[in-house]
């Protein structure tokens, strides 16, 4: 069901969401209707995660999967996440390539170290297979434009005395950048694999700014997540297809 304006603007006052705008299709009944099955893929993959994370005793709650997740990326168009996750993780084991908890970040955190665990952030790409693998390739670079972006201050009249630097506020919400998780559904194993394909080609061209040098960037069948949960070895490395790994694997493996 769609929200209604008012019922969007309601949303967003809850201390969650302050200072998020409503996605774009809020209050619109026909494209809620166009992206009901997306929406509906994605819901289920949010499911995945919390109930992954209850299991784990770890801590994500359904207001740590903000879903349309919208940030600016300069001249090109935004940057439009399925969702950006938020997950505590409580206990390192070997999958997770952990080496240190209780307040400190062994490179798998993405900012917070909190105390008893690591702050984990993750941007979702849910991929039904409603776009070619080329068009869905390109996200890569967009993301890695998103990470070196730094805008430029505006000057505007009657500022504020001081006002917060756009990339100050970015960095609020993730002091470092989120891994990137791609999850394929909508075509069996032969579509997987050449969507898989796709993306390492190009990671060609983002590898000379460092981008996966830095941020994990994974892909998972749908049904293998279903099937075995998040955290179990279900992750293909773009750059290394053929490995499987935890998607919360060390940033350096």
């Amino acid at each position: 069901m769609a929200p209604t304006q008012h019922g969007a603007q309601i949303a967003s006052e809850w201390p969650e969401l302050r200072g998020r705008r409503p996605p774009r299709s809020a209050g619109d009944r026909t494209a809620v209707r166009l992206e009901v099955g997306h929406g509906l893929t994605v819901t289920g993959t949010a499911l995945a995660f919390l109930q992954d994370a209850r299991r784990r005793s770890d801590v994500c709650r359904s207001l740590d999967w903000i879903p349309k997740f919208t940030t600016p990326s300069g001249a090109a168009k935004p940057s439009s996440p399925d969702a950006l996750l938020h997950y505590r993780r409580h206990h390192a084991d070997r999958t997770d390539g952990a080496n240190r908890m209780n307040g400190t970040d062994d490179g798998n955190g993405d900012g917070n170290d909190v105390r008893g665990g690591v702050m984990l952030r993750a941007f979702i790409e849910v991929d039904r297979a409603t776009m070619g693998p080329e068009r869905l390739a390109t996200k890569l670079s967009s993301y890695a434009r998103l990470r070196s972006y730094t805008p430029a201050p505006v000057t505007r009249q009657r500022q504020q005395p001081f006002p917060e630097p756009i990339q100050e506020s970015r960095r609020r919400r993730y002091p470092l950048f989120p891994r990137l998780l791609f999850i394929l559904d909508g075509t069996g194993p032969t579509g997987v694999e050449v969507r898989i394909h796709a993306l390492r080609a190009a990671a060609r061209d983002v590898a000379p700014a460092g981008f996966l040098r830095d941020v994990p960037v994974l892909t998972t069948p749908m049904t293998d997540l279903l099937r075995h949960g998040p955290t179990a070895p279900v992750w293909r490395p773009i750059q290394e297809p053929d490995h499987r790994t935890g998607w919360m694997h060390t940033r350096h493996p």
